[in-house]
């Protein structure tokens, strides 16, 4: 890990972890456990005494005499799994696809997030306008194509699953109104409310059961799930 080269190089090094087992085996001089969610390392966003508490615990490592030293930070913050609640768009065209029609609906929301962000997480393999036809070629895989006639020698629907999810989440974000969500409450409501969740699910079963490499199958949604 990072730390170690660093430290070789004389640099200290503290260490913000969110899973313990994975800390006592890094193995590194100076560690600092905090149960928090995964993705915020912090633990509550928005929390600015919080989060300087958080980080005046992990600098005072520094002053350990000897290590490696592991440490867990006092507080506990849990995971607020309730779906975030985002009203979706009606359908339009109940020619197509549930799951198209659903992000075609919410393509002006993504737009509107990203003006206002200046940035997006979506472009991994494919950009905003692309999300409807991904959706329609995992709907081909969920109705019984093979994935190598849909997608030819080249399967890469980890990042067109990470591209859609993202394209989801951060037009939701824009469209509800309130404190930031829990760290898995957009997660929640994207595989538990929505069409492209849904879709994404059973794509991922149909892959498996076409035998299709599960490098490549595991990642199209989270572990819990």
């Amino acid at each position: 890990m990072l730390a170690h080269v660093l430290e070789d190089a004389g640099i200290a090094t503290v260490v913000l972890a969110s899973m313990r087992p994975v800390a006592e085996r890094m193995n590194v001089p100076r560690v600092l456990y905090c149960e928090f969610p995964l993705g915020r390392p912090l633990g509550m966003p928005d929390n600015a005494e919080f989060q300087h508490s958080v980080l005046r615990t992990a600098f005072e490592l520094l002053n350990a005499p000897s290590g490696p030293a592991l440490v867990d930070y006092p507080t506990v913050v849990e995971a607020d799994e309730t779906p975030l609640a985002c009203a979706l768009p009606p359908r339009y065209d109940p020619e197509i696809a549930p799951s198209v029609d659903e992000a075609q609906g919410l393509r002006a929301a993504y737009g509107r997030a990203v003006a206002r962000r200046g940035a997006t997480e979506v472009g991994r393999s494919i950009g905003a306008d692309a999300v409807p036809g991904a959706l329609a070629d995992l709907e081909r895989v969920v109705a019984g194509e093979h994935w190598k006639e849909v997608y030819g020698p080249r399967l890469d629907t980890i990042a067109i699953a990470h591209d859609i999810r993202a394209y989801y989440q951060e037009a939701a974000l824009e469209l509800v109104e309130g404190p930031a969500p829990g760290a898995r409450q957009a997660e929640a409501w994207f595989y538990e409310q929505t069409e492209a969740g849904k879709t994404l699910a059973a794509a991922r079963d149909a892959l498996t059961e076409q035998e299709a490499p599960s490098g490549i199958t595991f990642y199209m949604q989270p572990v819990g799930r």
